[in-house]
């Protein structure tokens, strides 16, 4: 079993410790919204008649809330610390953007990719390596190098989306355009729902990635009755297998084609852009459409300039593969695309899927309590030199966005201060560990419910359960009689 690390506390499970935030920074958090300020923007705090920073002293989470048990079978407590105090904790030089060093690393990474390239294309021929067995596998080292690399080229561009690349907007935007349209991502359109998604991380109905599916939805999903989730079988492995495996191969595109494991409630979009669509193929919702419900009437231009930077990409690919032979361009190119769609998929899914992890209803959600519900992970060399600590510092990454990658860590630290025991990590196994944490991940979280024991605004508070048998148990529900709704025993 794996560790998910939160210092200072005791533990039910020798390996295990973690827990949850609790504060606000939302003034309306029932009313699920996609307006925003701006895409990049972190939230700041607000008054708030329920805010931690307002009480003198804190009721037990089982008084309040009932217990709450994540998917380890640990108890879930609320701490006790604000958004004010996570800032106060962080250096100020943290904060400091520098655009001689954001470019540097663009430099950088687009150095690796070149001489990569050289050096395959250069050395690992017919005339050189004549066994043809011997180089097919080194372009498939190639292909796996390249993926890296452009991986790391994804994070400088959201380093851009968020700001932190540098004080400069204009630079900004200019360089993570460039840079995620290279890699046939809409940049823009990326930006304003990756924003929408750090003011909503953790809301069942307004986050906009890997939204998990409630006990009443995965029922549904799979033809069974409510009650009868906690009695199924354990799903097959090969079956976990292939779940995974189309996940990392075209969960990506999918993403931006259908917005599938985003928020499925387009219908309350504030300009009415959501009536009569909905999440899935040709239905309206995407991240190439100016009319898309993700998006408001000002953001059309920057849809459009999106689309723009993609069609320019297309085309310069199409010249490419007619020039030099679209197999040529499958090796040098889409291969490791696709090891980049497989990073990115693998990484998003692991900060915001974890058996540790809850979920929330509007009802109980705020900023903060969403922010962390993230965990930390470690890639080692990988993580933390070609792909910039995206992996490593992400706890952070949600509660102030705006701090550049190479100041992250030095961050990371002076919050663990404040967080204590609810900072969550798991480190364990380094790059291997993080590789087993996926298949862990993709066993034990299958939908999320309330714990047996929530009460109150606790019952908003949603965990992982599974039907394999793995951590704690579904909830124990009624089956339906006639006349009565489906509910869970008293």
């Amino acid at each position: 079993m794996a560790s998910a690390v939160a210092s200072g506390v005791p533990r039910q499970n020798p390996a295990l410790r973690r827990t949850i935030t609790s504060t606000t920074t939302d003034t309306d958090i029932s009313t699920p919204s996609t307006a925003i300020g701006s895409p990049i923007d972190s939230p700041r705090p607000s008054a708030s008649s329920t805010s931690l920073s307002s009480m003198s002293s804190f009721e037990p989470c089982s008084a309040s809330h009932g217990k709450l048990v994540d998917t380890y079978g640990n108890e879930f407590e609320i701490p006790d610390y604000t958004i004010k105090d996570i800032r106060d904790a962080i250096p100020k030089h943290c904060f400091e953007r520098s655009a001689a060093k954001g470019l540097y690393y663009v430099f950088r990474d687009i150095a690796q990719l070149a001489g990569t390239f050289y050096l395959f294309h250069t050395y690992v021929t017919p005339q050189n390596v004549p066994y043809f067995p011997a180089r097919v596998a080194l372009w498939g080292l190639y292909t796996f190098l390249q993926g890296l690399s452009g991986t790391g080229v994804w994070v400088l561009a959201h380093e851009c989306g968020h700001q932190s690349f540098s004080t400069s907007k204009i630079l900004n935007d200019t360089v993570g355009w460039i840079l995620h349209s290279s890699l046939l991502v809409p940049y823009f359109s990326w930006k304003i729902s990756h924003g929408k998604h750090h003011k909503a991380t953790g809301h069942m109905q307004r986050d906009m990635v890997f939204v998990p599916k409630t006990r009443e939805e995965k029922a549904s999903r799979i033809g069974k009755l409510v009650h009868e989730l906690g009695e199924l079988g354990e799903e097959t492995p090969i079956v976990t297998f292939m779940m995974l495996l189309g996940q990392q191969l075209i969960g990506w595109p999918n993403y931006l084609l259908t917005n599938v494991t985003g928020h499925n409630y387009h219908e309350r979009q504030s300009e009415g852009r959501g009536k009569g669509k909905e999440n899935g193929w040709f239905k309206g919702v995407n991240h190439f459409n100016p009319s898309s419900p993700l998006y408001e009437a000002k953001d059309a231009k920057l849809i459009i300039l999106s689309d723009i930077g993609l069609a320019i990409t297309i085309s310069i690919l199409v010249f490419l593969g007619n020039k030099f032979g679209w197999g040529n361009l499958f090796v040098w190119y889409f291969l490791p695309y696709l090891w980049v769609n497989h990073w990115l998929v693998a990484i998003t899914f692991l900060q915001h899927t974890d058996p540790s992890l809850p979920h929330y209803q509007p009802e109980s959600w705020n900023y903060v309590r969403g922010a962390a519900a993230t965990i930390d992970r470690e890639f080692g060399f990988i993580g933390r030199q070609l792909m910039h600590g995206i992996i490593e510092t992400h706890v952070l990454h949600h509660y102030v966005s705006t701090i550049p990658f190479y100041n992250a860590d030095e961050a990371s630290e002076a919050i663990k201060k404040v967080m204590g025991r609810h900072y969550r990590s798991d480190t364990n196994g380094g790059s291997l560990g993080f590789v087993k944490a996926m298949w862990r991940s993709a066993r034990m979280c299958q939908w999320v419910e309330p714990s047996e024991g929530a009460k109150g605004e606790g019952k908003g508070v949603l965990f992982f359960r599974n039907a394999n048998g793995l951590g704690a148990k579904p909830k124990k529900m009624s089956p339906p009689q006639k006349g009565m709704m489906i509910g869970a025993d008293e």
